[in-house]
């Protein structure tokens, strides 16, 4: 025991205990040789601790596996590593056995044999998705085993991941096409019987899977025609409905979760293509309107399940289009823009704090060697189809090999690769979760280092990869931006900018040297303005030229934002606040007292956010979420200057104001999508044991109002708008809480319920304000849950809205604009009025009613990439303008600008505008028609 307790353990009174449990059951020699292999696992308490609640569980397995060899080492490999897997063992206890069975372990297991294993392991008929998962779960248990243990290489642990997915994605359809067949029968054409394949794109068409991949498949069949009978449907029918069984079969949440989140975003026309399409639409397809980036992603398709020979008939039709067949520096230069765009859209959850790195989409990380890749050989393998391979290893080997690649680049982009495949493994796997994100806790993200191979310190974790990320950037520059930016000449604009001031190359020399270097356009007679306005001041024109990443940001923000690039013109100084985080002014700052103060602290947050945002192409909602924080603080703050100063002049001395008025935040201040030029949505409830005091609470609430809505020298913070409460600007401005409810119990209107529905407290007693947006909500579900009613009031004022504002308002309120979208969630929300929602943005909400069955997964995923591209419009329009623009410009210019800012938020081309609405109205249309 002494041995064991000298162990690094937090909790040593649990040890003794757990210790003790173990001693009932092992002999001396199995508890010690414990000491070595939980002294080298990553994590020794849980380790000690799983192995503990399996010895009481199941005694007899325990002391069966310790007399195994190495019965003891896998044990403890899964209970350090993965905390689902431990819980697995400890539901199947057989599973534990079969690791020490003999060859189990020992080599990789074919797709063909999992498949075998799996048929003679189901009943008759479809399966359920659960012995789906469970098979899943299983054999990741086995591969991860083999992984930590160093039995098996990456590639195979990759290959091994893709093996079970695919094999589980072939007995689906035969199961699924049986039962099909035997309803409608055989789907024919004049050439005889017709075929289905699920051709495998992204990391499992390359046989790359990690532990939680999604998986993207394109469904196809051969040709079009009917089935023999007895319910005879067209061939279209038949297996469309194959495709949907087989992607509602694997995306089913289950008691042991689900196989895999299935995308089919790929497919020809995308979202809003035919969910499986002919062989024949397919290559006209890809011959005459496939992009650039869909065949570039064909690089790694391959057939995963199905009809073999009608997959390969599709992948050997695209592969001359896929391939360049000379060097052409242009085409890298467009896949490098669309990597670009890609990787802006799916850094989604950007975290600043230190270590929280996504290895994934981080500059330098993943995704960019894999395009990196991909670049390459589409710009070779037309010439050299040696590098066409789906592996991105083995391409790198391949690119190597033909000089494509240095021995040094090589090196370092196949190293960078391992080191990132194996930290995204053990990120994923301890929880089952997709998950690319080191964690912001420093202990966490100890703990992930200690599982590296070899095993890791937290700082030489960070420093490696902090390394890999810098060596495939450099790589990454050289192979792509490089000979994509050859010196075209300057232009006139910058010609004209580099002259601005004779005396700037002695004076400030690094912001001459970086406005040679930069392309100024739109911003270069601003910015000129700008160092006109500073010139004279030495003290902060030696800032700046001390400061490369601060040149750089103002450039950036002078070219793309006309309207921060004036405020900076107006306020020099808030040059400080450009690099600034705006996360450390809301929470470290104290806010300040006196309102022309609040007014330069919400000014100062504002440039801090919006620098972010265009400097850094923070992922718009993160942006939004951001300027609610800070439009938060400033109405909290407003709240307690209104409470001071109406109690000083008007409050009775033994009348204690303590937060009984709650601030209800609705429409986008309430769905934390606050932005610049917005407008705050608020409703002020007093509590019904102050309703006699409704007097001071009206005089507090009118002070709110004007503390932040009045226009002063400093500038107005926002507008308040209050015409959402219920009766609007007839009702009183301060409200109880029992007359809101009975308002909305007994004569509100449906659209007023759903406004609500998008409803936070923002000041006041936080613990009361919830309890009264809880019992609001009940009435929502008393009234409109389930109602057939309210989706027939919702669709009429959804058309009038259109009808009355679309012409205006076309991005919003325009058919198939924003607003479709907005009463899409709001009606399927209604439907479960009953369940209180804590706070959602529109993306968040999306998730959750995918989450319970309201949205499929390829709605879900649709509408999150609708509402990215519109809010990216419109924010896209407010940095320009400072102002909301609920319309495209019609300016050339402005249509320049707004077209040169949008991909740092969305990777979907202004020009797809129309394709969005089209699809937008059509989901809208299957719900509510």
């Amino acid at each position: 025991m002494q041995r064991l307790l000298k162990l690094p353990l937090q909790d040593r009174a649990a040890a003794v205990r757990e210790v003790l449990t173990l001693e009932r059951h092992l002999t001396e020699d199995a508890i010690a040789s414990l000491v070595p292999l939980l002294s080298t696992s990553p994590s020794p308490e849980n380790g000690l601790r799983n192995l503990s609640r399996f010895a009481e569980q199941w005694p007899a397995a325990l002391t069966r596996i310790a007399n195994q060899a190495n019965g003891l080492r896998f044990l403890v490999t899964v209970f350090a590593y993965s905390h689902f897997l431990s819980e697995e063992i400890l539901e199947h206890p057989a599973w534990a056995d079969q690791l020490v069975s003999k060859g189990y372990l020992d080599h990789p297991v074919p797709a063909d044999q999992l498949a075998a294993q799996l048929e003679s392991e189901l009943s008759p008929g479809v399966p359920s998705p659960l012995e789906f998962a469970r098979f899943r779960r299983r054999h990741h248990l086995r591969i991860m085993v083999r992984d930590v243990c160093s039995i098996a290489t990456l590639p195979e642990i990759t290959g091994e991941l893709t093996a079970v997915a695919d094999a589980l994605l072939e007995v689906a359809y035969r199961r699924i096409h049986q039962v099909l067949v035997e309803r409608h029968g055989v789907p024919i054409s004049a050439s005889g019987e017709c075929h289905f394949a699920v051709i495998a794109l992204g990391k499992m068409g390359a046989e790359e899977l990690n532990y939680s991949s999604d998986i993207d498949l394109m469904f196809l069949y051969s040709e079009n025609g009917e089935t023999t009978g007895p319910e005879v449907v067209s061939n279209t029918q038949f297996f469309k409905r194959a495709a949907n069984q087989l992607t509602t079969m694997l995306s089913a949440f289950t008691a042991e979760g689900l196989c895999y989140r299935v995308d089919l975003r790929l497919r020809p026309d995308g979202s809003g293509g035919e969910v499986c399409i002919s062989l024949n639409a397919a290559q006209q397809y890809y011959a005459t309107r496939g992009r650039d980036w869909e065949l570039q992603m064909l690089i790694k398709a391959r057939v995963a399940a199905g009809h073999q020979a009608t997959g390969r008939a599709l992948l050997e039709f695209v592969e001359p289009l896929t391939y360049a067949s000379s060097t052409d520096f242009t085409l890298i230069e467009q896949m490098s823009a669309t990597r670009e765009r890609l990787n802006e859209k799916l850094l989604s959850k950007r975290n600043p704090k230190p270590g929280a790195s996504d290895v994934k989409l981080s500059r330098g990380g993943i995704r960019d060697i894999e395009f990196l890749v991909q670049c390459l050989q589409r710009l070779h393998g037309g010439t050299e189809p040696w590098v066409q391979h789906r592996g991105t290893l083995l391409a790198l080997a391949r690119l190597h090999d033909k000089g494509v690649l240095k021995d040094t680049e090589y090196g370092r982009l196949a190293s960078a690769y391992q080191f990132l495949r194996n930290l995204e493994h053990r990120l994923q796997f301890d929880e089952d979760r997709q998950t690319h994100t080191l964690p912001a806790d420093t202990e966490a993200r100890e703990l992930v280092a200690r599982r590296m191979p070899g095993g890791l310190t937290e700082a030489a974790l960070h420093e490696e990869l902090q390394g890999h990320f810098a060596n495939v950037l450099t790589i990454y520059d050289r192979l792509v931006h490089a000979p994509a930016g050859s010196d075209h000449g300057d232009s006139p604009a910058k010609l004209k900018t580099a002259g601005v001031m004779p005396t700037l190359d002695q004076r400030a020399p690094a912001i001459a040297k970086a406005l040679a270097e930069t392309h100024l356009e739109r911003g270069a007679k601003p910015f000129e303005h700008f160092l006109e306005r500073i010139s004279s001041d030495t003290i902060l024109m030696a800032r700046l030229d001390a400061d490369p990443g601060l040149i750089a940001a103002v450039l950036d923000l002078f070219e793309y934002s006309p309207h921060l690039g004036e405020e900076l013109i107006r306020r020099p100084e808030l040059i400080d606040e450009v690099l600034a985080p705006a996360a450390k002014l809301i929470v470290e700052e104290a806010v300040p007292s006196n309102p022309a103060e609040l007014r330069r602290w919400y000014r100062r947050g504002i440039l801090r956010i919006e620098a972010t945002s265009v400097c850094q192409r923070e992922p718009v909602f993160d942006t939004l979420a951001t300027t609610s924080d800070l439009a938060d603080a400033v109405i909290s703050r407003a709240y307690g200057l209104a409470v001071e100063e109406v109690q000083a002049s008007h409050g009775s001395p033994k009348y204690v104001a303590n937060d009984q008025l709650f601030l209800i935040s609705l429409g986008r201040l309430g769905m934390r999508e606050f932005d610049l030029g917005s407008d705050a949505d608020l409703t002020f409830v007093l509590a019904d044991s102050d309703a006699h005091h409704l007097v001071f609470w009206t005089s507090v609430a009118e002070r709110i109002v004007q503390l932040i809505g009045s226009y002063t020298g400093e500038g107005v913070l926002f507008t308040v708008d209050t015409r959402l409460r219920p009766n609007g600007n007839s009702g009183p401005l301060v409200q109880t809480e029992s007359s809101i409810t009975a308002y909305f119990a007994e004569s509100a209107e449906t659209w007023e319920s759903i406004t609500y529905l998008k409803s936070r407290t923002v000041a006041g007693s936080r613990r009361r304000a919830e309890a009264f947006l809880h019992k609001l909500q009940q009435v929502y579900g008393d009234r409109y849950g389930q109602a057939g009613s309210s989706r027939h009031s919702l669709r009429e004022m959804r058309m009038r809205i259109e009808r009355e504002q679309g012409p205006t308002r076309s991005l919003k309120a325009g058919r198939g604009g924003y607003y479709d979208i907005d009463f899409l969630l709001l009606y399927l929300r209604l439907k479960n009025a009953g369940v209180y929602y804590s706070v959602l943005n529109t993306l968040e909400r999306i998730e959750v009613l995918e989450t319970m069955g309201q949205l499929s997964r390829s709605d879900a995923h649709f509408l999150s990439e609708a509402a990215t591209f519109y809010r990216a419009i419109d924010h896209a329009l407010r940095v320009i303008s400072g102002h909301s623009e609920e319309r495209l410009p019609r300016s050339a210019t402005q249509l320049e600008a707004l077209n040169a800012i949008l991909p740092r938020w969305t990777p979907v081309p202004l020009s797809d505008l129309d394709r969005i609405r089209s699809e937008v109205r059509g989901l809208f249309e299957r719900f509510f028609s």
